[in-house]
């Protein structure tokens, strides 16, 4: 698949200037959940975040590990958003994992967000790290994009 390049930097550019993505996840009855949460990621693959393992969408991670995630700027005006789609598997990061995945995690973090330490994410904790693999990315393409609009809002799917 010959993928323009301007739109995988796009894509890169929407994760590298948020800091929240849209997490979706599947509860129990089939019906969908959508949680915001504070993320960091390695390389466009790996996305992380601190969350409770009593939280809804931590639950239904555990149970239903394929999530859709959804990053993009909500402060632009109508018509000049931009988003990335990404399909991921999720999963809690094993006690064993906590010290690579926390360095990865945190190496990036601005404050006011703190990085957190292995042994605040596990035990007794209430807070775990979680971690979404990627399985693919997709770029949104307005209707009016000069070079890759086709007359309706669209998704490109991007290799980051």
């Amino acid at each position: 698949m010959d993928l323009p390049r301007e739109l995988v930097e796009r894509a890169k550019l929407v994760v590298d200037s948020n800091r929240y993505l849209t997490l979706g996840t599947t509860e129990p009855d089939g019906r969908s959940r959508v949680s915001p949460v504070y993320f960091t990621h390695v390389g466009y693959r790996d996305f992380y975040w601190v969350s409770s393992p009593a939280a809804r969408h931590s639950a239904n991670i555990a149970a239903r590990p394929d999530v859709a995630i959804v990053v993009f700027d909500s402060s632009v005006p109508a018509g000049a958003g931009q988003a990335v789609y990404i399909a991921a598997r999720a999963a809690v990061v094993s006690d064993a994992d906590l010290p690579r995945r926390c360095a990865e995690a945190f190496a990036t973090v601005e404050a006011p967000a703190r990085p957190f330490a292995p042994d605040e994410l596990s035990g007794d904790a209430d807070l775990r790290l979680y971690r979404a693999e990627a399985t693919a990315h997709e770029v949104h393409v307005a209707a009016s994009d000069p070079l890759y609009g086709v007359g309706r809002d669209s998704r490109r799917q991007v290799l980051l």
